[in-house]
């Protein structure tokens, strides 16, 4: 196949769930990425895990990706946050007969069954190890040569490559960004008590520390983390031993889920924000990180990118039902309205907590710990939290709401 509704430049999670959805929809689509399928489906445990909020997790149910992952991940029951370890939390449980909050997976389990789906999926053409060489989108269509030296064309090119998208920055769409002088370090190790489905939110002065639920395995019982650090100690933090690494994470933690052991591998990378004037252009739309980057601080990165993915499908599939092409410009209209708001306003909530947490000394301390306390006596403002966590919030694509267009 060398002619689709949608070409789609990056095949990662969201890329990738996107392509599945499209052939879900009678859509076809090719996925072009430059990663080498054996590297990106390693089957050991690199220190990456998601939390797929419940409304992201309905849209891969929906496109018949959640049943490859059924009992590999860990259901999120309650999320804890708090100012350090002192006294003063806010606990959002959602009632007894309600849905999780989310669900935890390592980023491999996540890899491998997209991949599956996508090379079983009948309308979609992946070509893994390669990438745009050449890129033209008129009224007419988009052509694009390859680095294989072969040509293909579609109705519609989907940026998808991430923080650093070649095709945002070809098509000129500016972008607000900026650094917090922070990293995040990734990874995971076990714990001698068990973590009871609780998500934990640390916040210091140099950022989150964020305790996420693994599914035990036979060590035993294991959470991931996203460390924030500032800038210049990444590096110092990643060349610590294991038992110097355990050491320092038990300290932010207070021992509360007694000894670590059998750190994993860990990675890090900078922490910043990025914000697209706009998310589309001719014949091209934007999803992902290629539109938008928030801080890791309330775990809505690749849900942002999967809310993307169930608009656009929506608008693409009721376009196509009124004889429309992908790439025509009143779809690509109502998909920029629809996203463009909705994106802004989760990016402009989390980088307000982001410098709200970050400002040191004991009153600003006192002031949030007594924010938390009041949030955590008011049921409404709970649930609204709590609908924010699930991605539950806004005017929710059908896909998000576990059915399909």
């Amino acid at each position: 196949m060398d002619h689709a509704d949608v070409l789609i430049l990056g095949g990662g999670l969201v890329g990738s769930a996107l392509a599945v959805a499209l052939d879900r929809h009678g859509l076809s689509a090719i996925v072009v990425d430059p990663a080498d399928p054996a590297v990106m489906l390693a089957p050991a445990f690199d220190g990456r895990a998601s939390a797929v909020a419940s409304a992201s997790h309905r849209m891969l149910d929906a496109i018949g990706v959640g049943e490859a992952l059924r009992g590999q991940g860990c259901p999120i029951r309650h999320i804890r946050v708090s100012d350090g370890l002192a006294p003063g939390k806010l606990d959002f449980v959602p009632a007894a007969d309600d849905a999780a909050l989310g669900t935890m997976y390592e980023n491999r389990l996540l890899r491998r069954a997209l991949y599956d789906a996508v090379t079983a999926a009948p309308l979609v053409d992946l070509r893994m190890g390669t990438h745009a060489t050449t890129v033209q989108r008129d009224q007419d269509g988009v052509r694009v040569t390859l680095s294989d030296g072969r040509m293909v064309t579609s109705d519609l090119l989907v940026g998808a490559e991430g923080r650093q998208s070649p095709t945002r920055e070809a098509a000129g769409i500016a972008v607000a960004r900026w650094q917090y002088h922070h990293a995040a370090i990734v990874g995971a190790f076990h714990h001698e008590r068990s973590h009871e489905n609780v998500a934990y939110e640390i916040f210091y002065p140099a950022g989150p520390f964020a305790l996420l639920p693994l599914p035990d395995d036979a060590v035993g019982h294991r959470s991931a983390i996203v460390w924030t650090v500032a800038a210049d100690q990444a590096a110092g933090m990643l060349k610590l031993g294991d038992r110097g690494f355990l050491a320092e994470a038990e300290k932010s933690m207070g021992g509360f889920l007694g000894a670590l052991s059998h750190a994993s591998p860990r990675a890090s990378y900078p922490l910043g924000f990025h914000h697209a004037a706009r998310v589309t252009d001719t014949r091209l739309v934007l999803v992902g990180d290629a539109a938008h980057g928030i801080h890791p601080i309330a775990g809505q990165g690749v849900n942002l990118g999967y809310r993307d993915v169930a608009a656009l499908v929506e608008v693409l599939v009721e376009g196509r039902r009124l004889g429309l092409d992908a790439g025509d410009a009143q779809l690509l209209r109502r998909y920029e309205a629809w996203r463009g708001l909705d994106t802004f306003m989760v990016a402009a909530a989390t980088d307000t907590l982001t410098r709200l947490f970050a400002i040191p000394g004991r009153a600003a301390s006192a002031v949030r710990r007594f924010g938390i306390s009041a949030v955590d006596r008011i049921p409404p403002l709970k649930d609204r939290f709590m609908s924010e966590a699930r991605g539950e919030s806004g005017d929710l694509p059908k896909l998000l709401l576990g059915a399909t267009v």
